[in-house]
């Protein structure tokens, strides 16, 4: 009854939860069916189990999400992430259009630019490149998901998104985990994806098809549409809702100027993990009103939330006189930080509940025995988590809450580096979180004015198939050669 309880509440959770409705209340509501099922004490797993652990990644990940939805806010009301649009947009133009939205996307993400931010700035940029080149409109949401939520997501060395930073706890390690294996997992996922992509306009072209004669992408109406929200804010870390509130500069800064805080980001967040941290006295936090807690369960944290710290005061410096209203365009950010910590909060806290069953000992086991050692059976379940639950941050949560410290004594044992697993979990939770009722996806197309029948095909194989190819390889080499 322990296994049907688990496999119940799930179906709840995903079945309601593609349809709109609130993860806040469906992941306590599908947890207690877990425990109900398992004559567990209903009460208990919810005010100490979920609540628990929903609270533990909010102390955890909360400076992350605020500070990263407040760069993400700042850098598009300064027109900062519009004037790096512009910029690719020049120089590469209609002639290149496919590359000039992947690498505009990735530029602005891996500088730590929310994703949902740069959906709603590279839309416009992609429907003009689009409809220039005579290129099919329907291919757009994968060109900008390759570069938005592929590789500057999960694999390159640095990145300061939040599903790259929730590893670092669990296994004691920095934002360049096994940076060597990042890169090739990038450029397998880049070129890839820029092959697919560049096949697919050539078929269409043959075809003669063109960009079509649709209406303009409906950007406000998605970033307003409740069932979109609902969604997005499992997925990533910016609630779209607060896209238009604040205020807009008239003018936009320099490409120099625009890029120069996206700098910053990945600097400071080098000098902190690599510098400046393992150079520090951080004896006090073996004191109990620390946790107490170690440099190697912070220290990762820290290093991304400096940088972006030193980013958004360098955008404010840059900016601060074309800032029609600094306060307000603050306001916006933090508040688009807290409906997705809550979200992914509270899947974790189901996640949680579903771990203290008795019955996940089988799945426990079963994710384990999996053939191909440790690194096949981590991509393995942050893959089907994240899969489940729709979001890689959730999804990986998740999994390293329950099967992090088993993962780690495993490691201890046939001296498998933490760095390699972090590169493993992160991909792992890339992959299969693309699927349709993911939040990104939906909010993707909304953005972009497709739907599901005319973009989803493409999306899966720049965004999942392309991920794999580097999962595996990422797996296959480091097992040859260890983490580099």
């Amino acid at each position: 009854m322990g296994l049907l309880g688990i496999l119940v509440g799930l179906g709840v959770l995903i079945f309601l939860a593609f349809r709109g409705w609130s993860v806040l209340l469906l992941a306590p509501i599908a947890a207690l069916i877990a425990a109900g099922f398992a004559g567990e004490p209903l009460l208990a797993h919810w005010t100490q189990t979920f609540m628990g652990s929903a609270a533990r990644f909010v102390a955890q990940f909360f400076p992350l999400f605020l500070l990263g939805a407040l760069f993400g806010k700042l850098m598009d009301d300064s027109g900062s992430v519009t004037s790096i649009a512009n910029f690719m947009t020049d120089r590469l133009g209609p002639s290149r259009a496919m590359l000039a939205v992947v690498l505009a996307g990735a530029l602005v993400t891996y500088g730590g630019v929310s994703l949902f931010v740069a959906f709603f700035v590279l839309a416009p940029m992609g429907l003009a490149l689009f409809r220039a080149a005579g290129i099919p409109r329907r291919l757009m949401p994968a060109a900008i998901a390759l570069g938005t939520s592929t590789f500057t997501m999960s694999a390159l060395p640095g990145t300061p998104s939040i599903q790259n930073a929730i590893p670092m706890p669990f296994f004691g390690t920095t934002p360049f985990a096994a940076p060597g294996l990042g890169i090739i997992a990038s450029a397998i996922m880049l070129g890839f994806g820029l092959w697919w992509l560049n096949s697919a306009e050539r078929r269409a072209r043959t075809a003669g098809e063109s960009f079509g004669d649709e209406a303009p992408a409906p950007v406000d109406a998605a970033a307003e549409d409740p069932l979109v929200r609902e969604r997005a804010t499992t997925a990533h870390e910016f609630d779209p809702v607060e896209i238009h509130n604040g205020a807009h500069a008239y003018t936009n800064p320099a490409p120099l100027l625009a890029m120069l805080p996206l700098t910053v980001v990945v600097v400071v967040n080098l000098l902190m993990s690599l510098v400046v941290l393992p150079r520090l006295d951080v004896s006090y936090l073996a004191e109990a009103r620390f946790g107490p807690t170690s440099l190697a369960a912070v220290g990762g944290v820290w290093s991304v939330a400096t940088a972006l710290l030193a980013a958004i005061l360098t955008v404010i410096a840059i900016n601060y006189r074309r800032f029609p209203g600094l306060r307000s365009t603050i306001d916006a950010g933090a508040n688009a930080s807290v409906l997705p910590i809550f979200s992914v909060a509270s899947l974790v806290g189901f996640g949680a509940v579903v771990a203290a069953m008795p019955a996940f000992e089988v799945v426990r086991d079963w994710v384990l025995g999996i053939e191909g050692g440790p690194l096949v059976s981590l991509a393995f379940a942050t893959n089907i988590l994240a899969a489940l639950t729709g979001s890689a941050s959730g999804g990986l949560t998740i999994a390293l809450d329950s099967l992090g410290p088993t993962y780690m004594q495993i490691a201890a044992q046939i001296g498998l580096d933490p760095a390699l697993m972090h590169r493993v979990a992160v991909i792992g939770s890339g992959t299969l979180d693309s699927l349709p009722h993911n939040g990104a996806v939906v909010t993707l197309l909304a953005v972009c004015g497709t739907t599901h029948k005319q973009s989803y095909f493409d999306i899966v194989m720049v965004g999942i198939v392309g991920a794999i190819i580097a999962l595996v390889a990422v797996i296959a080499i480091g097992s040859i050669m260890g983490s580099f």
